[in-house]
């Protein structure tokens, strides 16, 4: 063997042993051994969660489960539709996963309702008290545990940061979907903050990306001040085109993820999604070494996200006070 190549084949070796012996430490498989199968199931594309999953990756990565040596990952994508949920857990089903891993709350729905006995784990669902998905979050019960952005309760808080930027606001376009368990329950929670802060709200549902244009032709007759879009998947997949219907008709906006405000809204605030994507993986890592789903109390977020769009707030003749962006995690300019 020529010496060049006998020092490639030492290094790789140098760098390899570490792994096996952090891997066997950590009681994850190592070499030999069948890689783990996990599914990963998602209401969205595949472009508007791979933050998220690299996230989720690199979680993983520094438990010891590195993809495509002791972990395989199987990815499904309903691209917005909903309804395809079902077909695609079964899928993941059928493959035998070990595990799976859901985003939010329709995907979890829909895992939950095909199977009692594979664990699943949850990233960032609505309340899962509420939508049936645990008993409780301290005691979940069944095989499904994980995390919970508790997004309902940050409803209100969302209209206040949106009066704070644009005080003049009287009337909101509110997009949501009934057929979404979470919209349905943010769509109910921020009636009585609407109401405290003198904001009308507009109903404009949509439950179908082909809904889109006659919701946005009825905010333009009712002459609505500004906008927001509820948790939902109809609205993630569809972001940009909300937000710029928004920044075309010179409509302030809130909404509950950064992607909306990157796009061209105002403003955005709620959990920060990949950092709980990230600690997805440690009840995954849990899971896996034996741990109960139903022994694993669900967490609740630990860092949230302001963005502010200073480019789409210039644009709408709005000053945003200095307060309000001193308090932001992300200014775009």
């Amino acid at each position: 063997m020529k010496r060049r190549g006998l020092i490639t084949v030492l290094g790789g070796a140098v760098l390899v042993l570490p792994l096996a012996l952090d891997m066997a430490a950590r009681g994850a498989p190592t070499e030999g051994a069948a890689p783990v199968l996990i599914g990963l199931l998602s209401p969205f594309t595949r472009a508007h969660t791979e933050l998220w999953h690299q996230a989720f990756r690199q979680g993983l990565r520094d438990l010891g489960w590195v993809e495509g040596v002791n972990v395989r990952i199987e990815y499904r994508y309903a691209d917005g539709r909903s309804e395809r949920l079902p077909e695609l857990a079964a899928e993941l089903i059928n493959l035998k996963v070990n595990l799976m891993v859901v985003a939010v709350t329709p995907d979890a729905l829909a895992a939950a309702k095909a199977t009692k006995s594979i664990p699943i784990v949850m990233a960032a669902p609505g309340d899962p008290v509420e939508t049936g998905l645990v008993a409780s979050l301290a005691r979940p019960g069944g095989n499904v545990t994980g995390l919970a952005q508790m997004g309902i309760d940050l409803a209100g808080k969302r209209l206040e940061l949106l009066r704070e930027a644009a005080p003049g606001i009287s009337r909101l376009a509110v997009l949501w979907n009934p057929q979404d368990a979470i919209s349905t329950a943010v769509w109910k929670e921020i009636q009585l903050p609407a109401r405290q802060l003198g904001i009308d709200l507009h109903s404009l549902e949509v439950s179908s990306g082909d809904q889109f244009d006659a919701a946005f032709a009825s905010a333009i007759t009712a002459k609505d001040g500004a906008i927001t879009a509820l948790p939902g998947p109809v609205f993630v997949v569809n972001e940009t085109r909300i937000a710029e219907f928004a920044a075309n008709n010179r409509l302030p906006s809130v909404f509950h993820l950064p992607e909306f405000v990157r796009a061209g809204g105002l403003l955005s605030y709620g959990p920060d999604r990949s950092d709980m994507f990230r600690r997805a993986a440690t009840y995954v890592d849990k899971i896996l070494k034996g741990a109960k789903p139903a022994d694993l109390p669900v967490e609740q977020p630990t860092k949230f996200q302001l963005v502010i769009n200073l480019r789409t707030a210039k644009t709408l003749g709005l000053t945003v006070p200095r307060l309000l962006l001193m308090q932001a995690d992300e200014v775009i300019e």
